[in-house]
């Protein structure tokens, strides 16, 4: 394979930084029991013209040692210790200043990366040219239900066993079948996408775009999304899994805590915030899919933790959103809710 003017049959696996190709931005916080899985899954790529840079943000658990000996042992690896816990955000930025390959991508470090997914994302874009490429993911999950437990042990963590799950709907509506050189208003489905770790990209679209993650908040990567899809001018879509996406046992990760009223405000903000980022675009099918998605899929799953919730600053918070995505979604939108989610939605918008 020859991307440019380099050749991956002439790149051996040790190769010197300035032979790599694709950076990889690992990021992470206290996931010490699943970073040595992230890592390892980087080194078992079947395209061997990869580097990745390893963020630590300042944890508290063992993923900083981790990351350094990674380093440490592997030349591929560059350590990037953050000297203040400041967010997934401010951390996937630090890894991007130091990006200096043709191609860059993300992998949240307790995440796993398919053993061919890097030979398959970097063969579409050398052959389409688009700015970037995504693929589709697929959820790693405990084989044992493991009840939540904060002082659940690293050890015991790392003892768990897991399974790969199907492809969701919306990511196969993302993402199957595969199109090339597309664009967010041929394609409105795409905007169901709204991860970084799916996608790689042509590091000069970043610097182009002036595409930077949002910080101090979360679901940073969803603001992030919608903005690649809009200013990007072309872009690829491939049904193969790249990702699997790990449910963590002890429900620490971010989408597993959804209950608290913060992390609730971040995820209603990033979403609405991406349905603007649409909207100013005039991608309005783009708008329409996104806004139905965020209807059927999102407002049920909040709801019903919303009805329980013990603060009404949650249903509050809920209800106002939910009356902004519906007046955003038009009559054939809203047409495609079904009977049980369009009478939990004219719920929700009274709160």
């Amino acid at each position: 394979m020859t991307i440019g003017s380099v050749s991956m049959t002439n790149v051996p696996a040790g190769r010197p930084d300035d032979a790599a190709l694709v950076t990889l931005v690992i990021a992470g916080f206290d996931v010490a029991p699943y970073a040595r899985d992230a890592l390892e899954s980087i080194r078992a790529q079947t395209f061997p013209g990869w580097r990745a840079i390893l963020i630590d943000d300042h944890s508290t658990d063992g993923t900083r040692e981790i990351f350094a000996h990674a380093a440490a042992s592997d030349d591929r690896f560059t350590f990037v210790p953050q000297p203040e816990h400041r967010g997934l955000g401010a951390a996937r930025n630090a890894g991007l200043d130091r990006v200096r390959t043709p191609f860059v991508g993300f992998l949240d470090a307790d995440d796993v990366l398919v053993p061919g997914a890097l030979e398959r994302l970097v063969g579409t874009l050398e052959r389409t040219g688009s700015d970037f490429v995504m693929g589709a993911y697929a959820r790693l999950q405990p084989r044992s239900v493991v009840e939540p437990d904060a002082d659940m042990s690293t050890a015991a963590i790392s003892r768990i066993a897991y399974e790969v799950g199907g492809v969701q709907p919306w990511v196969v509506a993302a993402t199957d079948p595969e199109r090339s050189a597309t664009t967010i208003e041929q394609h409105p489905a795409a905007s169901g996408n709204v991860v970084a770790w799916s996608k790689l990209s042509r590091t000069d679209f970043w610097v182009r775009s002036g595409l930077r993650f949002p910080e101090g908040r979360l679901y940073e990567d969803q603001v992030v999304a919608q903005a690649m899809y809009v200013r990007a001018r072309a872009f690829d879509v491939i049904p193969d899994v790249v990702v699997h996406w790990r449910v963590r046992p002890d429900g620490s990760s971010i989408t597993q805590r959804e209950a608290e009223l913060p992390v609730l405000r971040d995820a209603l903000d990033a979403m609405g915030a991406g349905l603007g980022l649409l909207r100013e675009a005039s991608a309005t099918r783009a708008v329409q899919a996104r806004a139905a998605l965020i209807l059927a899929m999102d407002v049920p799953r909040l709801a019903s933790i919303a009805r329980e919730h013990p603060d009404d600053a949650y249903r509050r918070a809920l209800g106002a959103f939910v009356r902004d995505v519906w007046d955003v979604a038009d009559d054939s939108t809203r047409a495609t809710l079904d009977a049980d989610t369009a009478t939990t939605v004219a719920a929700v918008s009274l709160w």
